[in-house]
């Protein structure tokens, strides 16, 4: 009973390891491309604001609408596809990294902002993906 115990914990530690790595790794490879500033999201003022030392709070309302937006034409465009598994990804970990600013905010700043500026790494990302895939 412990070892199965100890083997699922184990199991979920490397899986865990496993999708931040896999995650930021994803950002750092496609960062480069999606440098380029579009007028149609709120992104690039965010990550800005974020090294000037804006509260966070606004700044986290604009990364939400900007992935609501990414996450509805995804869904109802008509030539977007679905998204690749590293498209997949990349909406969890900003799920995720949406939850861990929730709890950071109040009790370390430092590491919500943190959080923010991955936030906005990824809809960066995912917007470029997406202006691509469009043809735009």
């Amino acid at each position: 009973m412990l070892t199965s115990i100890l083997i699922i914990a184990f199991s979920l530690v490397l899986f865990a390891y496993w999708f931040r790595a896999s995650c930021r790794l994803l950002l750092r490879n496609h960062a480069e491309e999606a440098v380029a500033a579009n007028d149609r999201f709120r992104f690039p003022e965010v990550q800005a604001m974020l090294k000037t030392g804006q509260e966070l709070g606004p700044l986290h309302g604009l990364l939400n609408q900007d992935f609501q937006i990414l996450t509805y034409l995804r869904l109802h465009a008509a030539n977007l596809e679905a998204g690749s598994f590293e498209d997949h990804l990349l909406i969890l970990d900003y799920r995720l990294m949406r939850w861990y600013f929730r709890i950071t905010s109040w009790a370390v700043p430092s590491q919500a902002r943190g959080a923010l500026s991955e936030m906005a790494t990824v809809v960066a990302v995912l917007a470029h993906k997406m202006v691509a895939q469009a043809g735009v």
